[in-house]
């Protein structure tokens, strides 16, 4: 009697830990494929992001990442503009928003020549007046995010949007970043105007968000001057934009070399881990990559290497 007890204690504990071996050796394919509120992506494998500018609460345009199941490049300008259509059924946090009117379709494309032309039915232009030039930016700027892609046409109906809908601006036939983003004139005169893209960060609940931010300045300087100026300005924390640079920082020389660009700085650069801080490396970066044709940035301490961000580590 009691051999067969324990002959059947030792079959159950081994079917137990059968079956809990068979339960976790099966790929969660759940959890490999969520996204985080902030909408970075975590574990996933097959797919793709991509970076995307949605609107936020404080009608800035933040930097946010979808994912693509596809290589090809029509596949991922689809998908961008299915994320960025306005619908019922959102895909993001309460913070962010799409930005292309409700029921715009896109009736065909074409690229030639890196150049994507975009044709889209009639809806396009039922843009409010205050949110025009922040459609175009954010369509624009989520495209161009792609490697194959240096320019954007826009059709609406087979006619060239050669004007914002409302106010009738101006618009140049093929788009690119040179139209800015989040835009702000700093101007005293109409001599000596530089355009720096300064990125910083905004944060929304818990999520912290990349702002590109296109500044209009009467400032002569290289704009990698501006640029560290800008992020270790006590205030800037209005409109909710901030940056992690510490204010006592200092860029003591740089110098573009082979494709790179090599920023010394002072101790300050440190965080009190003597490390230095993802946002801070970031928002360097992102608006180093967005003013110079460079595709890395070396990160210096009183002339020693530190860090090295690439651009293709911010897609």
């Amino acid at each position: 009697m009691l051999k067969t007890k324990a002959i059947r204690k030792i079959f159950i504990t081994t079917l137990s830990l059968f079956i809990l071996l068979v339960v976790y050796s099966i790929p969660n394919t759940i959890n490999n494929n969520v996204l985080r509120t902030n909408l970075e992506v975590e574990n996933t494998t097959g797919l793709y992001t991509n970076n995307i500018y949605l609107l936020n609460n404080d009608n800035y345009l933040v930097k946010a990442k979808i994912l693509l199941d596809s290589k090809n490049i029509e596949d991922k300008i689809k998908k961008i503009i299915s994320n960025l259509t306005i619908s019922k059924s959102s895909k993001f946090s309460n913070d962010l928003k799409a930005i292309i009117p409700k029921d715009t379709k896109l009736l065909n494309m074409s690229i030639n020549n890196k150049i994507v032309t975009l044709n889209f039915s009639s809806e396009f232009l039922n843009m409010k007046v205050d949110k025009e030039k922040q459609i175009i930016s954010g369509l624009v700027y989520s495209i161009l995010d792609l490697d194959d892609i240096d320019g954007v046409i826009i059709l609406v109906n087979n006619k060239v949007l050669d004007k914002y809908p409302n106010t009738k601006e101006e618009l140049p036939k093929i788009l690119d970043k040179k139209i800015g983003i989040n835009k702000e004139y700093n101007l005293s005169s109409r001599d000596n105007i530089n355009k720096v893209v300064i990125y910083y960060i905004n944060k929304s609940g818990n999520n912290n968000y990349y702002v590109p931010v296109t500044k209009y300045v009467n400032d002569s300087r290289d704009k990698i001057k501006i640029i560290v100026e800008e992020l270790t300005t006590s205030y800037i924390y209005e409109n909710n934009l901030m940056s992690f640079l510490n204010s006592n920082t200092k860029l003591i020389n740089y110098k573009e070399q082979e494709n790179i660009m090599f920023l010394n700085f002072n101790k300050y650069l440190f965080d009190g881990n003597s490390k230095v801080m993802e946002e801070v490396l970031y928002t360097i970066s992102y608006s180093v990559f967005d003013n110079y044709d460079v595709n890395q940035v070396m990160f210096q301490v009183d002339g020693k290497n530190i860090n090295t961000v690439g651009r293709k580590d911010l897609k």
